[in-house]
């Protein structure tokens, strides 16, 4: 996939034309430019589940899943999925986030996330990594600390564990400060450990992700089906199928001025992520078959499964537009996607067709593996 690339910022954003349209699309409607390509004809045939895949047939990959649904009783052709809440801190406020990925081999393992080893090259990009802070001893009610949230410049779910040592009679440390305060005094021991985990925030200092209240689209209304529930800690999401055999959730994207369009929260620190190999090739369609992905038409095409070493919860985002919408198929294999933009059947874009080639990463963590139960029916 050699196309040329830009990261997609706020002023260049603002500068490209179509900026507003190719937000909307992510929200599931169309840009302008594919307007004249998706006659009423397109949409005769549209991509359903027939035979919805059995619960029994999925795997669960994260621990902290406490319950799920490969099909929920909405108008939108998706599921929903429970995860459990985990508290913490920024700068002495509390926030609440759920935990779902680690570069680490067996701190993945020990807790119960995907192993992504692409994780791990996040470090090498300036600004993309937060700081998390675990403790170990300590004042009774201490909780971990994150360093950064939404709304703050520097967000990013992608945070790099540090354990830190506290004497039994220590203080609450409930900021990142805090922490280089004490370890500055001698009364605490900050090690680093060289992880990197993906926790998504939910609910942070004035604000949280928004619930879809009516779920007729993928990202219309919010990725939650219902406010955190910060008395049984746990937060259902939309759970969202793409291939191979991928079940997601969406929290956050690089591209912040289209955030709010998504329903989504902005993440500035992603930015990038694709160019030091820590994304993986996604690609959404923008046109052809009606369906239940992202632009409204077929679900996304993933260039590895979930799970697999080369995959990665960020997506580096593309946009797959038919040249005759008309003779759309349903595609479901990279190798396929690959065939018909060779052959010229498919025009392929960085970000969307109206980014201008400035791309963009998306947060779109996997917690569940089914097979695929898709059909085109009429």
């Amino acid at each position: 996939m050699d196309l040329l690339r830009r990261p997609l910022t706020r002023r260049s954003f603002l500068q490209t034309t179509a900026g507003v349209a190719g937000a909307a699309a992510l929200a599931g409607a169309l840009p302008r430019r594919l307007l004249a390509q998706s006659p009423a004809a397109a949409a005769a045939l549209q991509i359903t589940s027939p035979t919805p895949t059995a619960v029994s047939a999925a795997t669960v990959l994260v621990r902290d899943v406490v319950d799920f649904q490969l099909h929920g009783d909405f108008p939108w052709n998706g599921g929903s999925v429970t995860f459990r809440l985990h508290e913490g801190w920024v700068d002495g406020q509390p926030v609440h986030f759920i935990r779902t990925d680690a570069s680490d081999p067996a701190f993945a393992e020990q807790e119960g996330l995907v192993f992504v080893p692409l994780l791990a090259a996040a470090k090498t990009k300036e600004g993309a990594v937060g700081r998390l802070f675990l403790f170990e001893g300590g004042a009774e009610g201490q909780m971990p600390v994150l360093s950064t949230a939404p709304g703050y410049e520097d967000f990013t779910p992608l945070l790099h564990v540090h354990l830190v040592t506290l004497a039994a009679d220590a203080e609450l440390l409930d900021s990142a400060s805090a922490v280089d305060e004490a370890a500055a005094a001698g009364t605490a021991t900050v090690a680093e450990t060289g992880i990197v985990v993906n926790y998504p925030t939910v609910a942070w200092p004035g604000g949280e992700l928004p619930v879809d209240t009516e779920v007729t689209g993928a990202l219309s209304g919010g990725p939650l089906l219902s406010a955190p529930d910060l008395d049984a800690m746990t937060v259902t999401f939309k759970l969202h199928q793409c291939y191979p055999g991928t079940w997601y959730i969406v929290t956050d994207t690089s591209a912040v001025p289209m955030a709010p369009m998504m329903n989504i929260q902005g993440s500035p620190g992603t930015a990038g992520l694709a160019e030091v190999g820590a994304a993986s090739t996604v690609t959404v369609f923008g046109n052809g078959l009606t369906g239940p992905g992202a632009m409204g038409f077929q679900p996304a095409v993933f260039r590895e499964a979930s799970g697999e070493p080369s995959w990665s919860p960020l997506w580096d985002h593309f946009t797959a537009v038919w040249k005759v919408p008309t003779a759309a198929t349903l595609i479901t294999s990279q190798a396929e996607l690959d065939a018909l933009v060779a052959s010229g059947a498919i025009e392929l874009f960085v970000g969307t067709p109206d980014t201008g080639g400035q791309g963009f990463v998306v947060n779109c963590p996997a917690p569940i593996t089914a097979p695929n139960d898709f059909a085109v029916t009429a």
